[in-house]
């Protein structure tokens, strides 16, 4: 295998694992935080990031989907995820 399928092969291995952990996440945080953070409901969000899983795994993230795919699932851990984080702890900023 050459160098380049090395680096795509890690890629896609790591933009699989991201895709995978911002759906779990999704999944297991409080619906009740979302409304409260002023983001998308609980559904929205596992059904964003469950659907950026599915293109990953079908297509790779350097494919016309894929890279929307990442930025989903990017959005989803940088901006929600802490939000909602910060609605459980009782830091929001409502």
């Amino acid at each position: 295998m050459s160098f380049d399928g090395i680096v795509l092969l890690a890629l896609y291995y790591a933009t699989l694992a991201l895709t995978v952990w911002a759906f779990a996440d999704a999944v297991v945080r409080p619906a009740a935080g979302y409304v409260a953070a002023g983001k998308l409901s609980k559904p929205a969000w596992a059904a964003i990031t469950a659907l950026a899983g599915v293109v990953i795994f079908t297509q790779g993230p350097m494919t016309f989907l894929g890279l929307p795919a990442v930025i989903a699932a990017v959005v989803y851990l940088v901006d929600v995820r802490p939000a909602v984080r910060g609605v459980q702890r009782g830091n929001g900023n409502w």
